[in-house]
């Protein structure tokens, strides 16, 4: 009897709650971040390799404990061990650092929905390297991708940016370092499972920068809200968002998981405007649907 589809009710509501936490999670830990750069005087790159170093470490550790896996096997194999250097500074380290620099320059509304260029930025790659030209689908989301970009960076005004050339420039850049982190480590991520794929690309990430950016050498206001703040990006933000985004594959497909984490740039905006007080009209408001619908457009024509 084939089971997959024939999901029942409730397990398919608990899977939709948990994807809908995860993205919430990630999209207020976005507008946390704000608060501590704009409000605290925090550090872009400070913020990133704690967040790194602390998640890897809590990842690895469910992996061995919960998961049963032991996780130095994959350092045994010295093309995977390539592989996954390659992808905790490039992919891990590189979407972390971009995504939180256009927050830094920007704010955390628009430097999420940009983010959200990279199922685009994939579908052209894919096109390029197939040798293939673009379906209908793909151009239409294409041309909402860019007509959405145009509006949320300049609010239709052709003129004049609504947003700091650094936030532009780090969000389109947060947006590849996506799609390379989106790409890349298909071959781990089969072989050695989301946890110790994620978990060892963020800790080598995270130590790999710390030369860089030494956790102990400290930036900005540290009180009890600030501490707050980082325990909810490390915490929340990240470990329980990817939990609680990995159990809801239990209950409901990728493609619907993907479609319901659309609600992750939307929780950014809303909270960045009610708390932070981010100013976004309703040419910002257009432009982000575009971006997202692209989301859409694309998972409803995937094969």
């Amino acid at each position: 009897m084939n089971t997959q589809g024939a999901i029942m009710p409730y397990p398919r509501a608990k899977g939709i709650f948990l994807v809908i936490i995860a993205a919430i999670f990630w999209g207020v830990s976005g507008t946390v971040a704000q608060y501590l750069f704009h409000h605290k005087g925090f550090t872009t790159g400070w913020l990133v390799v704690i967040r790194l170093v602390f998640s890897g470490a809590g990842l690895l550790f469910f992996a061995q404990t919960m998961g049963k896996q032991n996780i130095w096997h994959v350092w045994k194999n010295k093309k995977d061990l390539f592989q996954l250097i390659t992808f905790g500074i490039l992919g891990m380290w590189g979407v972390q650092y971009t995504y939180f620099a256009a927050i830094e320059h920007g704010n955390a509304a628009t430097a999420t929905i940009l983010q959200y260029l990279a199922p685009v930025i994939i579908a052209s790659f894919l096109c390029l390297r197939d040798k293939t030209w673009p379906a209908k689908h793909e151009l239409t989301a294409i041309f909402f991708a860019l007509g959405g970009t145009f509006l949320l960076v300049t609010k239709g005004n052709i003129h004049a940016l609504s947003i700091s050339v650094p936030a532009f420039v780090w969000g389109v850049l947060s947006a590849f370092a996506l799609a390379f982190y989106t790409l890349y480590p298909a071959n781990l991520l089969s072989k050695w499972g989301s946890l110790i794929t994620v978990g060892w690309g963020m800790m080598i990430g995270g130590i790999a920068f710390s030369f860089f950016s030494p956790p102990w050498q400290f930036q900005g206001d540290w009180s009890f809200t600030s501490f707050i703040s980082v325990v909810f990006v490390v915490i929340f933000g990240t470990l329980i968002a990817f939990f609680c985004y990995m159990e809801s594959l239990k209950y409901i497909s990728a493609s619907e998981a993907s479609l319901l984490a659309c609600v992750e740039p939307m929780s950014a905006a809303f909270l960045a405007v009610a708390w932070l007080g981010v100013p976004f009209g309703l040419m910002e408001w257009i432009g982000s649907f575009a971006i997202i619908a692209t989301i859409f457009i694309l998972s409803a024509m995937k094969k």
